[in-house]
This record gives structure tokens, C-alpha cells and sequence, in this order.
């Protein structure tokens, strides 16, 4: 049963996985500091955001309604939080990885700290409780073969 948990984690992650813009120093410093320049609030913000972003895809627009009002406020929220965190927190490590490493660095700091917030998402006792279910669809046993 132990090798099942890792099924659900692979699935909840893939979606999170950067472009393979490598990271360089500066970048992992960039992204080092964006993550702990943020609060649980702001990662949750950031989390309601790429869900809200999201829910408009053609191919889950059916199962959940945000609202123009609610995806905008999404947006200000996280507007205001990238200014904050790349002109006030990690100002220093904003302008050495865009100096040295170019522009892709922001794209890959902010996808580490998406990884971050997905992570501490899927983690969620509920989120997890819902995930569970998926089991039961899965035959374990072909699976089981190949990780032998």
C-alpha cells in the first residue's frame, strides 16, 4: 500500500514542474528568497490564484464558477504580492539574478515558489482526503509489476 501514496503525489505535481529553465545561482537565490519572503497567507493567495486562473480552461469550466470579480481580485492580489516581493523583499536578488541570469530567472523563481505553494496544497488534510478516493481506480496490481 505504501508505493500507492507516491501515485497521487506524481499526479498533484506534474502540473506544478517548470518549463526546464535552468536555475542558476541567481535564480536560486531569487527563488530561495521569494519563498521565504511569503507568508502562508501569501502562498494561499497565490494557490486561489492559479486555481482561479485555472477554473477557465475549457476542460474544467464546468466544474467550478469563478466569477469575473473573483478572478480579478485573484489577479490584484497577486499583482500586488509580485511588486512587493520583486521590489521590496527580494529586491537585492531581483536585480543580480535579472543582471546576471536575464529575464527567464523570474518566470523559474516564481514557478519554485508555485511548487511551494501547490506542495503545501496537496499536502492539505482535506485536499489529501479527496485525492484518496482515486486508489480504489487503480489497478494496483499492473502498477505493482512494474515498480517490482
Amino acid at each position: 500500500m505504501k508505493k500507492l501514496i507516491i501515485i497521487p503525489l506524481l499526479i498533484s505535481s506534474t502540473f506544478l514542474i517548470s518549463k526546464g529553465v535552468s536555475a542558476g545561482p541567481f535564480t536560486e537565490q531569487l527563488s530561495r528568497c521569494l519563498v521565504t519572503s511569503t507568508s502562508v497567507d501569501d502562498r494561499n493567495d497565490l494557490v486561489r490564484w492559479m486555481f482561479s486562473a485555472a477554473a477557465k480552461h475549457p476542460a474544467v469550466k464546468d466544474l467550478v464558477n469563478v466569477t469575473p470579480e473573483i478572478l480579478e481580485n485573484s489577479n490584484k492580489k497577486m499583482g500586488e504580492l509580485m511588486t512587493r516581493l520583486l521590489t521590496v523583499s527580494c529586491l537585492k536578488e531581483t536585480k543580480e539574478a535579472l543582471k546576471y541570469e536575464g529575464n527567464a530567472t523570474i518566470e523559474a523563481s516564481f514557478n519554485a515558489l508555485g511548487q511551494v505553494a501547490g506542495k503545501e496544497m496537496f499536502s492539505h488534510p482535506q485536499v489529501a482526503e479527496g485525492m484518496s478516493n482515486l486508489e480504489k481506480y487503480i489497478d494496483t496490481e499492473t502498477i505493482n509489476k512494474l515498480i517490482k
